[in-house]
C-alpha cells in the first residue's frame, strides 16, 4: 500500500518537473531570433508540456479511483 502511494507520489512530481520545464523552453522559444529555431523549440516544448500531462493524468486518475471508484473485492493485481 504505501509502496503505491510513493509510486504515484514520484510519477507526480516527474511529471509536474517536466511540465514546469516544458513551459520554460516554451517561454524561451519566444526570445529566439530565428523564426527556424523558434519552429523548433516551440513544437518540442509542446511535446514536452503534452507528454508531461499524459503521464500527470495517469497517477491522477489512479488516485481518483482509489478514492472515488467502486469497492472490488482484493484481486490479484498486487495492490
Amino acid at each position: 500500500m504505501l509502496l503505491w502511494w510513493i509510486k504515484q507520489i514520484v510519477i507526480s512530481f516527474i511529471s509536474v518537473f517536466f511540465l514546469i520545464t516544458g513551459i520554460e523552453i516554451l517561454i524561451g522559444s519566444y526570445r529566439l531570433n530565428n523564426p527556424l529555431e523558434f519552429v523548433m523549440y516551440f513544437f518540442s516544448s509542446s511535446m514536452v508540456i503534452l507528454v508531461s500531462i499524459a503521464f500527470l493524468a495517469y497517477p491522477v486518475t489512479r488516485i481518483y479511483g482509489r478514492f472515488f471508484g467502486k469497492k472490488e473485492a482484493k484481486s490479484d493485481h498486487g495492490e
